[in-house]
């Protein structure tokens, strides 16, 4: 399977599920191991395969290990330094509703506005303000949902 840029983190996602289940299927079948579990280090998805002395085969999914978004509320001055928070870039946008990928972990500090973000794959909606230091996911689809215009310090990695 070939999957082009322009296609969708759902449907990349869905791919990558079905790529992964056939492989263990195959893996089961002529395996002489009887289970085993299967994980990718940048999947947040593990598989567990257990094999009966037919040729039954059970999978199951483990879905429950995605990180979560993680608000720290009204950090200390000494942690925002410790961080180097007030080196990183800034950004700010007004009012409004987006959607947005993370392609990276995101660390940011809010220097003004509210804002909820509701991941769409699942995960719990966080609802942080100025003064909170927020961290968000890899890979994690959301909508953003403004209702003070924004202004933030912001690190990528």
């Amino acid at each position: 399977i070939i999957l082009k840029s322009e296609t969708t983190p759902a449907i990349v996602s869905e791919a990558r599920t079905t790529m992964l289940n056939s492989v263990l299927l195959l893996l089961a079948l002529f395996s002489p191991v009887s289970s085993f579990v299967l994980s990718a280090p940048s999947s947040t998805t593990s598989f567990a395969v257990k094999k009966s002395s037919s040729t039954a085969v059970s999978m199951s999914a483990d879905t429950s290990t995605k990180p979560e978004i993680e608000v720290i509320s009204q950090p200390d001055q000494d942690f925002l330094e410790q961080k180097g928070v007030f080196n990183w870039g800034t950004w700010g946008c007004d009012a409004g509703s987006f959607p947005w990928t993370y392609g990276e972990n995101e660390s940011c500090y809010l220097l003004a506005g509210k804002v909820t973000v509701t991941p769409t794959d699942g995960r719990k909606p966080a609802t942080f303000e100025k003064g909170d230091f927020v961290t968000f996911p890899s890979g994690m689809p959301c909508q953003w949902d403004v209702s003070e215009a924004v202004q933030k310090h912001f690190l990528f990695f």
